[in-house]
């Protein structure tokens, strides 16, 4: 059984991160008829919502951008902060999207800042407990699933959170970018559109499959019942 949740929850993982980057490359290739940059987008956005504060930076990692919260930086991969295609100014939409909620005190993202020591704790126990457990077989079978049960709860809980982090700065980007004229049809908003749907996937798999691993070590302590 473990082995299926295992091969199960990888097969999520991958399909969500295959399907992102099919997207993402796809629509790599698709210009913006506007003719903007994924950082002069981000630069136009965080002026418009007055944000003088945040640095706008490159990096080389592919779809690592991301928005720093405690440094108020926003990253772009060299093929979105120079790109201008509809992938890039989608990508660069949705981190400004993240630097807008951090201005406007957005309650899920504050609380998922405020989550990630714990959270990084709690990965640390899923990585090692196992395989202390195992070599040592110092811990009895009770008390390694409820710590196992609570580090993943812990997990699933900040990728709940994240859900609504991630798709109301979709939703934001989107928006913004028909509002400001940075996408000029019906074929762009779709592209962008769907850019930015795939991403979200990446996180959904990511919840579930948290729920699963925090629900296959918390059932056997509600019933009672050892694992097959």
């Amino acid at each position: 059984m473990i082995l299926l949740l295992f091969i199960t929850t990888m097969a999520i993982a991958l399909l969500a991160q295959w399907h992102v980057k099919r997207i993402y490359h796809r629509y790599s290739r698709v210009p913006a008829m506007a003719g903007y940059t994924g950082a002069e987008v981000a630069r136009e956005i965080l002026s418009a919502a007055g944000i003088g504060d945040v640095s706008i930076h490159e990096h080389e990692e592919l779809l690592g951008d991301h928005y720093d919260p405690p440094r108020k930086r926003l990253v772009l991969s060299s093929a979105n902060y120079h790109g201008t295609s509809l992938a890039a100014i989608g990508v660069s939409a949705h981190e400004c999207g993240h630097a807008i909620q951090h201005k406007q005190a957005y309650a899920p993202l504050h609380l998922r800042m405020a989550a990630i020591g714990i959270t990084s704790f709690a990965s640390q126990i899923v990585l090692w407990l196992p395989l202390v457990g195992i070599m040592t077989g110092i811990l009895a079978m009770h008390v390694g699933l409820l710590l196992m049960a609570v580090a993943w709860g812990i997990i699933m809980a900040f990728n709940l959170i994240t859900l609504p982090v991630e798709f109301d700065a979709s939703r934001r980007a989107k928006l913004l970018l028909g509002q400001m004229g940075f996408v000029e049809s019906t074929e762009e908003r779709e592209g962008v559109t769907r850019v930015l749907n795939a991403a979200g996937w990446t996180y959904v798999a990511a919840f579930i499959t948290s729920l699963a691993y925090f629900l296959w070590h918390l059932l056997p302590l509600l019933t009672g019942r050892d694992r097959d």
